[in-house]
C-alpha cells in the first residue's frame, strides 16, 4: 500500500516509516523543509513536500492509508499545539477525505477523550480531542491510537493495547512505531479507538 505518513521527520514518524517500508508497503515522507529529503532518500523512501499551515492537498494523491503522527513539540506555545495537532489535522482529515483514502490512522494521546480533568497540558489534549472527534464525524473509516508516555527507550516489541481505561503507563516510541506499522499492515478501518502502553503481548498478536 502507499502510505502517506504526516509528521515523518518526528521521532515516531521516522521509525515508521522505516518500519512500513521493512513490511513491503510504499511510505511517502511528509516533511516541510527541502533539506529533510535528503534522508529519507538515501534509505529508499519517497518524499513529498507539504507544510501543515498551508496547502498540502497534493501529498494525498494516489494514497491507500494516512498516518498523522504530527506534533508541535513540547518546546512550543499553545498557539503552535492548535495550529498542528488540531487544524493541521482536522486539515489532513478533509484533504484525505477529499482524496478517498481508504484508512486514515490518527496517533492520538492518552487523556484526550477527557481533557478537562487533566491537570497538566490541557491545551494539548484538547486539541487531541478535537483532531479525534473531527475523524470520528468524518466519512472515513479510521483508527485512533493513543499512548501513554512517550520515552525513548528501545522498543520491546511487547504491548499492551486495549480499549478503554484511564490509568497512564510508559511506552517506548519505537514500540508506538511498531504498532502504527501493524495497524496499516493488519488494515481492519473499524472505527475503533485504541490505548496503548508497554506490556507482554507481541505486537503481532494485537488487533
Amino acid at each position: 500500500m502507499k502510505v502517506l505518513v504526516i509528521g515523518a521527520n518526528g521521532q515516531v514518524g521516522h521509525q515508521l516509516v522505516e518500519k512500513l517500508k521493512d513490511k513491503g508497503h510504499q511510505p511517502v515522507a511528509m516533511v516541510r523543509k527541502e533539506e529533510q529529503v535528503e534522508k529519507f532518500k538515501e534509505k529508499g523512501i519517497d518524499t513529498v513536500l507539504g507544510d501543515l499551515q498551508k496547502d498540502f492537498s497534493h501529498a494525498f494523491e494516489g494514497v491507500d492509508s494516512v498516518v498523522f503522527a504530527a506534533g508541535s513539540g513540547g518546546d512550543t506555545g499553545a498557539d503552535m499545539t492548535v495550529l498542528i495537532d488540531q487544524e493541521g489535522a482536522i486539515e489532513s482529515v478533509d484533504n484525505a477525505e477529499k482524496a478517498g483514502v481508504k484508512h486514515f490512522v490518527m496517533l492520538s494521546s492518552m487523556g484526550a477523550d477527557a481533557p478537562k480533568e487533566a491537570e497538566q497540558m490541557q491545551h494539548y489534549l484538547y486539541a487531541k480531542h478535537r483532531a479525534d472527534e473531527h475523524l470520528k464525524a468524518s466519512g472515513l473509516d479510521f483508527t485512533i491510537l493513543r499512548p501513554g508516555m512517550l520515552t525513548n527507550d528501545s522498543g520491546t516489541g511487547k504491548v499492551r493495547l486495549f480499549e478503554g481505561g484511564t490509568e497512564i503507563a510508559e511506552i517506548p516510541r519505537e514500540d508506538v512505531a511498531n504498532v502504527l506499522a501493524h495497524i496499516v499492515d493488519t488494515n481492519k478501518p473499524e472505527g475503533k479507538t485504541y490505548y496503548l502502553h508497554e506490556g507482554d503481548t507481541p505486537v503481532e498478536d494485537t488487533l
